[in-house]
């Protein structure tokens, strides 16, 4: 016989720290039988705080689960932190909640991270329950709370803890046209009309009582079990990780099955890899049950599975979105003196696979170990933990507030890496954003010009690193990063050269572009007497902060606007100061914006993007068989492809392996390397004896064309065209088109082509019709074969060399031979082809010549 699949739900109490959240917690296990002793924080016997830091300081700092029963419901209780150094563990729980219940202390009311809180249940459109506890302690009626809930949160909020039932089902009225008809009508309002509009986040509801009196618990589940309706899951397997942890023995995943069943053994797709579920465990508490399978709706933790992560979509579920909540605060992690940073590293990495949010990173600029946190409170814990679980004392630094940057104007970014046996260039168009708009990444690149595969990867590497600012060393954010261009190479390229290009290429753009500082703001409320209304609007205007216009409530002047955070940091304790206690504000995180002192915090952070060697700015181009150098603001003269932001350039510029430097400089790089001039073509010939009366003349010298094969080919926009589909072809085609040449001109011409990094290339050589065809061995460069041939024949013939290789131009230039580039070479042979097609018109016209070769002569001379 068949049973009946289980009516689940996952909830989690959420709240502001000390507002009696884990008393509630505990107060709903033991009314729903789930526990038999009712524990209590100030005795360090809670179910759910289990971890010794938390039971030493009265705190929540990890999330944890329970399962308990409420009628027909099974219920996965999820218990997170209240502090607000611990805000990203609390994020992480809503991506797996069907509710949530949003705890509000009777006595404090709703507080700067309860809107906090309230706005993330926005955001992740989680259906919201209220409970008000501490209303044994509470300064408030309820009507007065219910008051402030529905100014403070939403008018959504109606009271379900009143005997009032009529007052309740007016309120619901409210909040629908089809309730207010059935209410006007007369009819009822049942459970199941509400429900829809709980599930909808029309309606909130709220209860009233004491967790640690017990008082208004029971009232509560049996609202819980009559207004959450559970979700229908479909048949394929899915699941959401929001949590990893370890024990003694095993790495933990813990996650949501949002679809169909996971079984132990079953084999999961982690990423590009297939991971084994070892081990399916149901915590309450510290405590857990061992079971075969987890259904839809069930939270468990699981072993076996090594690469997940927080946030990670298995099987049809997507990846979650980046946390909206982020560390505002950088710190130094100091190591004790005998600890290797580079052996403690990989065991941070660990604190940081169960809080993405620290960022733990290895500063190679600074040689020091950083990480981002919330506060002082975490801090310390993470001091506490790293003792606890490495043995290692450290100290954390006081900090500083976490800096971005960004750009104010289109530059395009360009990179290029090419050692010897690697190639890629990138060209990255980089474009500012509005505010809070983050890192978004694009390709406009036609697949003709790059392969799809190369530019995914790219986009990838875009995506994978967290690139760093040239003012302040900060990430950067809130721009567009788009592939406008890029190359690879047949047989050199691989996946690691397009990741160096992509850096190189972000770097480069970012050394060009005007560059913006960035600091975190708070938006605030605050609440002072009407006759500290001008003190605290100059306070605020003294701290770079923007005000609204005043508002008037209950007796006390309100001001919100933003101010960076930095500034209003200890501003409440002063508040509080010269109020006497009665002014208060509330501080909620409001993104970033635009510095309020660049210049001071540059000049204090003193970073030199140039020395950074992890993040380097300048490319990396390749002649005579080795890679050079090519510092940032010269690569767009080294660049092999157009400008994506000049368009229109000469069409002279030759874009393979053009070096255009200058003149001065490689003559003394030329000099310092192979000596002093031996050959100079411009000195004068020796004086002729003419009182001899014989003068034997010498010999006339033959002409010899050497073409750099390979440089022309990509130099010729029709070879260069016929090499992407085939190079074979184009290599066949210049040897043509040079037959053709050498018999017009009667000029001896060698062709030479590199075939350097051909594994096993034994070189060749051999005639091709009227022209000698030379391929270089294995690890021979074409560069040094033609500097060896101008050697051996420009002692005594007239040679010159066909290249746009400015180093072997300047290089046979000091071997007293002549050079031509590329495209003039082009010029000239299409010369010689019209005065070919000249003299075969003359032919059919019936030009009296002897031969073809008599017009062909008689041509190339005049």
């Amino acid at each position: 016989m068949s049973t009946q699949p289980k009516r689940r739900i996952s909830t989690a109490l959420l709240a502001h720290v000390d507002a009696g959240k884990t008393t509630l917690a505990e107060a709903i296990l033991y009314c729903s039988g789930k526990s038999r002793s009712l524990g209590r924080v100030d005795h360090g016997d809670t179910a759910l705080d289990t971890h010794r830091l938390e039971r030493e300081r009265g705190i929540t700092i990890f999330s944890s689960q329970a399962v308990f029963s409420a009628g027909d419901f099974e219920v996965t209780l999820l218990d997170t932190p209240g502090h607000i150094d611990f805000s990203s563990e609390t994020e992480r729980v809503l991506q797996v909640l069907d509710y949530a219940v949003l705890v509000i202390s009777g006595n404090d009311g709703v507080q700067s991270h309860t809107r906090t809180l309230w706005k993330l249940l926005q955001i992740y459109n989680i259906p919201t329950l209220v409970f008000v506890t501490k209303m044994d302690f509470a300064r408030h009626s309820m009507d007065e709370l219910m008051d402030k809930l529905r100014d403070e949160l939403d008018s959504g909020c109606v009271n379900f803890s009143s005997d009032d039932a009529d007052a309740r089902n007016e309120a619901l009225a409210m909040c629908s046209e089809q309730l207010l008809e059935k209410y006007l009508a007369g009819e009822e309002i049942d459970d199941s009309d509400i429900a829809q509009l709980v599930s909808r986040r029309r309606v909130f509801p709220c209860f009233f009582g004491s967790g640690l009196k017990l008082t208004g618990v029971e009232e509560f589940l049996s609202g819980l079990q009559r207004l959450c309706v559970p979700q229908n899951y479909p048949d394929a397997f899915g699941a959401k990780v929001f949590k990893i942890s370890r024990d003694k023995n095993d790495r933990l995943t813990h996650l949501k099955v949002t679809g169909g069943v996971l079984h132990v053994k079953d084999t999961v797709t982690v990423g590009t890899s297939s991971e084994k579920i070892n081990q399916i465990r149901v915590y309450s508490g510290e405590k857990y049950i061992t079971v075969d399978k987890a259904e839809a709706g069930s939270v468990c933790a699981v072993t076996g599975p090594v690469n997940t992560y927080n946030g990670m979509g298995l099987g049809y579920e997507a990846n979650s979105e980046k946390p909206i909540l982020e560390p505002v605060m950088n710190y130094r992690i100091v190591l004790p003196k005998g600890c290797d940073a580079q052996t403690m590293l990989p065991k941070l990495r660990m604190l940081e696979e169960e809080d993405p949010q620290l960022h733990i990173s290895w500063s190679e600029y600074l040689q020091e170990i950083h990480v981002s946190l919330m506060g002082d409170i975490q801090v310390e814990i993470l001091k506490s933990l790293i003792a606890d679980k490495f043995g290692v004392e450290v100290e954390i630094d006081e900090g500083r507030v976490l800096y971005k940057e960004t750009i104010s104007n289109v530059v395009e970014g360009v990179g290029h890496y090419e050692p010897l046996r690697h190639y890629a260039e990138v060209h990255l168009l980089m474009e500012p954003l509005p505010r809070g708009s983050g890192l978004v990444f694009d390709t406009t690149c036609s697949e003709d010009s790059l392969d799809r595969n190369w530019q995914r990867l790219i986009l990838m590497h875009l995506g994978e690193k967290q690139h760093l600012g040239v003012l302040t060393g900060s990430p950067i954010t809130d721009m567009k990063i788009t592939l406008a261009a890029g190359r690879a190479h047949l047989k050199h390229t691989e996946g690691g050269d397009f990741r160096q290009a992509t850096y190189r290429a972000v770097r480069q753009g970012l050394m060009q572009a005007q560059s913006v500082l960035l600091e975190p703001y708070y938006s605030f409320r605050l609440e002072v007497p009407f006759e500290q209304l001008g003190r605290a609007i100059n306070d605020i205007r003294m701290r770079k902060g923007t005000v609204g216009r005043p508002e008037e409530s209950g007796g006390m002047s309100i001001l919100t606007g933003r101010a960076p955070v930095v500034l209003m940091n200890g501003y409440a304790a002063e508040v509080a100061a010269y109020t006497g206690g009665r002014g208060r504000i509330f501080f909620e995180p409001a993104g970033y914006d635009e510095c309020h002192d660049t210049e001071k915090v540059v000049c204090e952070i003193c970073y030199q993007p140039e020395a950074d060697v992890d993040n380097p700015p300048d490319s990396v181009f390749c002649a005579h068989g080795g890679g050079f150098c090519v510092k940032w603001d010269k690569v767009p003269e080294y660049m092999h492809l157009e400008s994506c932001m000049k368009k229109g350039r000469s069409e002279s510029v030759v874009s393979h392996r053009t070096l255009n430097i200058d003149e001065k400089e490689l003559e003394a790089i030329m000099e310092r390397e192979f000596g002093p001039v031996k050959y100079n073509i411009y000195r004068r010939s020796e004086r002729v004896d003419t009182t001899e009366k014989k003068i034997e003349l010498p010999e006339p010298r033959k002409q010899y064309v050497i073409v750099d094969g390979y440089n022309v080919i990509f130099a010729w926009d029709d070879l260069k065209q016929l090499a992407e589909v085939s190079l074979d072809a184009a290599r066949d085609r210049l040897m043509n088109i040079l037959c053709n040449y050498s018999a017009y001109t009667k000029i001896n011409v060698i062709l030479v082509f590199d075939a350097y990094r051909v594994p096993g290339g034994r070189g060749e050589r051999f005639e091709y019709h009227n022209i000698r065809v030379a391929f270089t061995k294995e690890h021979e460069l074409g560069d040094n074969y033609i500097e060896s041939l101008v050697a051996e024949i420009g002692k005594n013939e007239y040679v010159r060399v066909v290249s746009s290789d400015r180093l072997i131009q300047l290089s046979v230039i000091r071997s007293g031979v002549l050079r031509t580039s590329a495209r003039d070479f082009e010029n000239e042979v299409d010369q010689v082809h019209a005065r070919i097609a000249e003299a075969l018109d003359n032919l059919n016209k019936g030009v009296k010549t002897t031969t073809i070769g008599d017009i062909v002569n008689k041509n190339y001379n005049e």
